[in-house]
């Protein structure tokens, strides 16, 4: 089986009518998705160009990926929420 993550929000300070704009965009009802949780994490690092993020939560390490522009005021060891969920591919 192939799974598609989501992410839910942006990192920070983005707003929740951002956050909706981009699930209408991926044409999710957000409330409905499996899987939903928040997970608290660090950022190692960041690339403010491509909008990869590196980040920690314990011993688990991800790379995500947001909007370059929404990743201004974003830096190493800021410490985050991340808004996941996912569906499945068809």
């Amino acid at each position: 089986m192939k799974f598609r993550s989501i992410l839910l929000s942006g990192l920070l300070g983005l707003s929740a009518m951002a956050s909706d704009a981009a699930f209408a965009h991926q044409g999710h009802d957000h409330g409905t998705m499996p899987g939903m949780h928040e997970m608290a994490v660090t950022v190692t690092a960041i690339d403010h160009k491509t909008g990869i993020v590196n980040v920690s939560a314990g011993d688990m390490k991800l790379t995500v990926h947001f909007p370059p522009t929404s990743l201004a005021e974003v830096k190493e060891g800021d410490k985050i929420t991340l808004h996941l969920g996912f569906t499945k591919t068809p």
